[in-house]
């Protein structure tokens, strides 16, 4: 069932500290978001990353966003205790845009992500 829009805005609120982490170069808002075991799966500059999400963290905290980065979330789904978020970034690291899906569950009434799974723009790779 569809939830009412203000699990919406609850949802794109933890989505945002993601953003925030990405477009700060600091893991530290990401990680109140995460779970402890969560995991990402993607394709960074064509390999494989996959495993727990502290690669993401570490990525954050060396590369850092950039100076024309720019980010986008889109609330794709919210059903109850589940939620979908898409987050497009343009210029990470300055010059590498993403897609990357978030899934979400709502935990002890709090939005946690479990996973993100993400896609490197191909005209981005290096």
């Amino acid at each position: 069932m569809r939830d009412q829009i203000k699990e919406y805005e609850a949802v794109a609120a933890a989505a945002g500290k993601f953003v925030k982490s990405v477009a700060e170069g600091n893991s530290e808002y990401a990680k109140t978001l995460f779970t402890e075991d969560a995991v990402l799966f993607g394709m960074l500059n064509g390999v494989l990353e996959h495993g727990s999400i502290e690669q993401f963290y570490r990525n954050v905290d060396t590369v850092g966003a950039g100076n024309n980065f720019k980010a986008r979330i889109d609330v794709l789904a919210v059903e109850e205790t589940v939620a979908v978020v898409r987050v497009l970034e343009e210029g990470w690291g300055d010059g590498i845009d993403f897609t990357d899906f978030l899934l979400l569950l709502k935990i002890d009434g709090e939005w946690k992500c479990v996973a993100k799974a993400y896609n490197q723009n191909s005209n981005t790779i290096r």
